[in-house]
């Protein structure tokens, strides 16, 4: 039987085997399921989906995309006001200064000592706690001083301290009713704050009362509310808060209003104005001014009622003081309704001080109105410079009427009388401020410079600085004229500087 293949056929193999390079052996997880190849690929990201591509010839814009800034802050921040507060504040005390051993405080009894000068010029007397706290309600104490250097706050006694001690005690005697005006200058640094602080102390301890502005710059810089005094021409404009905060101080500073008591309740209708609250018939007036500081509607008229009881027989003198006067002496931030600025005199408080500064109202019983000025923040008003400077001369120059004379008298030695500097004919000047300042020198209106300390003041005050540990050096005669020198005079302020600010 013949076979139908041949044995070429037989000679090949029954199936074809795949290539060596097509058996790749897949690897394969432990426990997976799936090969790798089996499992799904990544897509790519498409780029440029739903833009439109940029043609030719036209720039596009290339947009970074950033990430969006939170605004919420990172640290915390201040509460309203706590910034002014840490600015405004006052240190007092400091525990790490030298206590001074055997430093006398000023008394009632040591203002007469002082008077009569009995070894207490150039002397530092220290203030009692409540002298300090009486200085502390009417903002007599300033930032900028150094009361936080020493243990305690003291007071130089210098020759312009005795003078104000005379003063004092001339006026606090009975049957006096004379009021004394007087302007406080000098050059920056020269101690004119302090020398309020001082006259603020020697009418406490003699039992006057005091009402203190104490920067006038807060009165006309536009930051309180103000509303128009109604029945008033010209236009008055009354600032109740501020006179509601005077009123609080004028209450903590003076306990001698606790011995005060209201008149009578007629007079609680004697002013312009109705008082919209209930006033007890027998209150104090140390109430009386609580009242007008707890509100603010009838601030205004509380004061004003005030002011009329101290102006009876029998109450004590008045001490009025203001710091800053420059400021007061010129336009104010306020405006009218028709947009116009309101001059620093038509606001009530302001008048009510320039009425008693110029001696158009007096005081019935007696006291002293003080105002002293700023050179470290001191506004351009021209004509208050030249006001100043004219009152000055006039009172350095009496006017003194020409000496009968004789055919041997020589005419070089004749006096002649005092002309004021003239004016500048191009310059405008404030006839108001012009006015007030031409009334004050007719009441008895003087200026007072402050001049630098001399040797034996400055002596004095550097040795206590070396007592209470802040100068190291040992005081000697020629450190205290170098420092004398270099403090331009013995300018207290660059005395300071000099001495314990500056480290080399």
């Amino acid at each position: 039987m013949l076979f139908q293949s041949c044995w070429r056929c037989l000679s090949k193999p029954p199936f074809r085997s795949l290539p060596l390079y097509s058996r790749v052996i897949q690897p394969t997880a432990s426990f997976a399921t799936t090969t790798s190849l089996q499992r799904e690929q990544p897509k790519k990201a498409q780029r440029n989906v739903g833009k439109a591509v940029p043609k030719r010839g036209v720039k596009s814009t290339f947009q970074m995309k950033r990430k969006k800034r939170s605004l919420e802050p990172k640290s915390k921040r201040p509460q309203p006001g706590e910034r002014k507060a840490l600015r405004k504040r006052i240190v007092l005390s400091n525990v790490n200064a030298l206590k001074i051993e055997g430093m006398a405080d000023i008394t009632a009894e040591s203002i007469v000592n002082i008077h009569q000068q009995q070894g207490l010029r150039s002397k530092v007397l220290g203030l009692t706690g409540q002298t300090i706290d009486q200085l502390r309600a009417v903002n007599a104490f300033k930032p900028t001083q150094a009361w936080g250097l020493f243990r305690r706050p003291g007071m130089l006694i210098r020759e312009e301290t005795i003078q104000y001690a005379k003063l004092f005690e001339d006026l606090s005697q009975k049957g006096v009713k004379k009021t004394v005006r007087r302007v406080i200058v000098g050059e920056r640094g020269s101690g004119k704050t302090t020398m309020l602080l001082q006259a603020m102390t020697m009418a406490f301890l003699k039992d006057w009362v005091v009402i203190n502005i104490p920067d006038a710059q807060d009165i006309v810089l536009g930051n309180t509310a103000y509303a128009p005094v109604p029945q008033t021409s010209p236009t008055l404009y009354a600032q109740r808060s501020y006179v509601a905060n005077l009123l609080s101080s004028i209450s903590r500073a003076n306990p001698i209003l606790t011995k005060i008591n209201l008149s009578s309740p007629e007079s609680v209708y004697s002013t312009q104005t109705p008082i919209g609250i209930p006033i007890p018939p027998s209150i104090s007036l140390s109430r009386l001014a609580i009242l007008g500081s707890q509100d603010t509607e009838s601030a205004t008229q509380i004061f004003q009622l005030l002011l009329q009881e101290l102006s009876l027989p029998g109450h004590p003198p008045l001490l009025i003081c203001i710091d800053g006067l420059a400021h007061v002496m010129k336009e104010s931030a306020y405006r009218t309704p028709g947009f116009k600025l309101i001059h620093a005199h038509d606001l009530a408080i302001v008048r009510w001080f320039m009425d008693h500064f110029s001696g158009a109202t007096s005081l019935p019983n007696g006291g002293m109105v003080l105002a002293a000025t700023s050179n470290s923040n001191v506004p351009n008003v021209p004509t208050f410079d030249v006001a100043l400077t004219e009152l000055e001369e006039s009172k350095s120059h009496p006017d003194s009427p020409p000496a009968e004379t004789t055919t041997t008298t020589p005419i070089s030695i004749i006096p002649t009388p005092y002309k004021p500097p003239l004016r500048n004919p191009f310059a405008t000047y404030d006839p108001r401020v012009l006015s007030v300042f031409e009334s004050g020198k007719a009441a008895g209106l003087e200026v007072h410079r402050l001049r630098g300390l001399s040797k034996e003041e400055t002596r004095a005050l550097m040795e206590y600085w070396a007592r209470s540990g802040v100068l190291r050096d040992q005081v000697t005669d020629r450190l205290v004229a170098e420092k004398w020198t270099l403090s331009g005079g013995g300018v207290i302020g660059e005395l300071e500087r000099a001495s314990i600010r500056m480290r080399v």
